[in-house]
This record gives C-alpha cells, sequence and structure tokens, in this order.
C-alpha cells in the first residue's frame, strides 16, 4: 500500500455510503491522530487503536436521526506524489468554516483553526466537511 492515509479516508467514505455504524482498517499512529482530530471536531462519535502486534483502528461513525453522516466528504490533499505545505495564511477554510484541514505541523496533528491558533503551518494531510 503506498498511500495508508488515502486508504483510511476511503474506507470512512465507504462506511458512509453503506450506513455502517463503524468501521475497523489497518491501524498506525498517524491515522490515530488524524481520528483524534476528527473527534475533537464532532465528526465521528469515538475511536480505538490497539496496540496489539498487527495495530487495529476502529471508527465509530456520527450519524443524526435521520441517518444523515456527520461527514459528507473526504478529500486527500496531500499525497506521496505531490507533498502540498502551506504557512498560516494559507492554511485552507474549508466550506466558509464549515469543514475542517487536518494539517501535520511541528506541534503534531492539528485542525486548521488550532494550527492558526498556534501560529504553526505544514503539510496540508486532507479537508473534511
Amino acid at each position: 500500500m503506498t498511500d495508508p492515509i488515502s486508504d483510511m479516508l476511503l474506507r470512512i467514505r465507504n462506511a458512509i455510503r453503506a450506513g455502517h455504524a463503524s468501521v475497523t482498517m489497518p491501524g498506525s499512529r498517524i491515522k490515530g491522530e488524524i481520528a483524534r482530530v476528527m473527534k475533537e471536531e464532532g465528526y465521528i462519535v469515538d475511536f480505538e487503536l490497539t496496540n496489539g502486534v498487527p495495530r487495529v483502528l476502529t471508527i465509530e461513525l456520527k450519524y443524526n436521526d435521520r441517518a444523515e453522516s456527520a461527514i459528507c466528504g473526504l478529500r486527500r490533499e496531500s499525497r506521496p506524489g505531490l507533498r502540498k505545505f502551506c504557512g498560516v495564511q494559507e492554511i485552507p477554510v474549508v466550506l466558509g468554516g464549515m469543514g475542517i484541514a487536518v494539517l501535520s505541523t511541528s506541534g503534531g496533528v492539528l485542525s486548521g483553526k488550532d494550527a492558526r491558533k498556534r501560529n504553526l503551518g505544514g503539510e496540508l494531510i486532507c479537508t473534511i466537511w
């Protein structure tokens, strides 16, 4: 697998389209941090990253009472063939503030809002709305 983060986003997108309550995938530290940001911003209910020999990440998806997901879309921005870095002023505002940008900074994996508050730029991992 050349891009595990794209695989993670694709598994989440497919699970939402199929109406699943949770999705399980191979885990890693960066995937756990992305899931943490998604939980802090209210896009998922919870996640669990096991520390077994094959790490497993389980994400519990969030739906409202009409079975609509909290996540409408996911897009991988920086990929192995074309890395995208942005400074503090270039951090994108997703859907006029209705979505989030996830960045990998020197202070860890942060949402775009938190990165602006801490005055940190970094690699733009993905956008979620």
